[in-house]
């Protein structure tokens, strides 16, 4: 079974740190070796990798998500919200983090990251942890 994180996002478009909540889990688990896998099961949220020491790389990355799909387009979804689904195709639902004696494996300046793109909402990310 796998563990839930539960995530509150507070505007439409938001990319949250979550790293500390997966480490949690992880060290909860017991496992010393083998792969976390995060995932999402939302269609208009996803989970990426990327930098988290400068708050400014997750603006561009919104800002830039935005430009590219913009949330009014000729859109034939009728709920409105048709530039979520895409910007989530775009950044995926999932990521898998190799764990080495009992920590994830992440790079200096990397941190994960749920991405919100149909907020405010609550939300929820999956952690599976795998034995290596």
């Amino acid at each position: 079974m796998p563990a839930t994180i539960n995530v509150k996002t507070g505007s439409r478009i938001e990319m949250v740190d979550i790293t500390s909540l997966v480490s949690q889990e992880v060290s909860k688990s017991g496992l010393t070796d083998g792969i976390c896998l995060v995932y999402v099961p939302h269609t208009t949220a996803g989970v990426t990798i990327n930098e988290g020491a400068d708050p400014a790389v997750c603006a561009d990355i919104a800002r830039k998500l935005t430009e590219v799909v913009p949330s009014n387009d000729r859109y034939r979804h009728m709920e409105g919200n048709s530039d979520s689904h895409i910007k989530c195709s775009l950044i995926g639902s999932s990521v898998a983090v190799i764990v080495e004696s009992g920590r994830l494996v992440l790079g200096t300046w990397q941190k994960i990251f749920f991405c919100e793109f149909d907020g405010p909402r609550s939300r929820k990310a999956y952690v599976k942890l795998l034995k290596g």
